[in-house]
């Protein structure tokens, strides 16, 4: 129960790592709202809480939408009775070389990625302020700091986000809110599959060839990022601000 009585919103939530950040968090004991923009996917992840006996609500989001956040955050709160924690795990998967990307596929990983993410912070920020232990979990990646092949859009998306959990640890320390990110390496998850599907790739060769790139030869699972923003949301990480846990199985010592 280390989030015991806590008030959480997690963007992203209906499938992948975001649903395992619910339903690890649920289970610690925290009140959880499911933002995403897919509806039905945010409804089992609901089901999944409340068939265990945990406090939760979904509410349709699109976070590259000011406007759309704003009305989340809102419902947000008065469901919730105030927010303690905002998990950003919301994210758009552009792949492709620098000549494949059209300015389209820009503004959508940068919106969803980046735009998104200060979205949700910048109207959560009233609520947070009041919180007596408010922080920020960013869910980045090792993409944003390592380079790799026909990755452009996603890659860049990720690095700002890297930076702008620094800035905002920095700009909100004032408010004694930390932010932190959580960077993720082969995890299997949905976006697995569809990453599969733009590489055309062997399934199993696929993921063989992703495991096989870290020190334990295997691609992670979803609720062991989980356990990883756990740690930077609750007070067992009370003097940790501005920094980025690497879950990637060794892949990029």
């Amino acid at each position: 129960m280390r989030l015991k009585s806590k008030k959480v919103i997690v963007t992203g939530g209906a499938s992948g790592i975001g649903r395992a950040i619910c339903t690890v968090f649920a289970a610690e004991g925290a009140s959880v709202v499911i933002a995403d923009i897919d509806e039905p996917g945010s409804m089992e992840t609901l089901s999944l809480i409340q068939s265990a006996g945990g406090h939760a609500a979904a509410i349709t989001t699109d976070v590259s939408s000011e406007e759309s956040v704003a009305k989340m955050i809102s419902a947000s709160e008065s469901f919730l009775g105030g927010i303690d924690i905002l998990v950003n795990d919301a994210a758009a998967f552009v792949f492709g070389k620098l000549e494949d990307v059209s300015r389209k596929d820009w503004e959508v990983v940068f919106g969803v990625n980046v735009i998104g993410a200060s979205n949700t912070v910048k109207h959560s920020l009233p609520f947070l302020k009041k919180s007596a232990s408010p922080n920020i979990v960013n869910i980045a990646s090792v993409s944003g700091f390592i380079a790799q092949p026909a990755f452009v859009p996603y890659n860049a998306s990720k690095g700002a986000l890297l930076q702008l959990t620094k800035c905002m640890a920095m700009d909100l320390s004032e408010f004694k809110i930390r932010v932190n990110s959580v960077c993720p390496g082969a995890i299997y998850t949905p976006a697995t599959e569809r990453h599969i599907a733009f590489e055309n790739a062997d399934r199993d060769e696929f993921l063989k060839k992703a495991g096989e790139g870290s020190f334990l030869k295997r691609v992670g699972r979803p609720e062991e990022v989980a356990y990883a923003a756990l740690f930077l949301a609750s007070d067992e990480a009370s003097f940790i601000t501005g920094t980025q846990l690497v879950v990637d199985g060794g892949a990029t010592v």
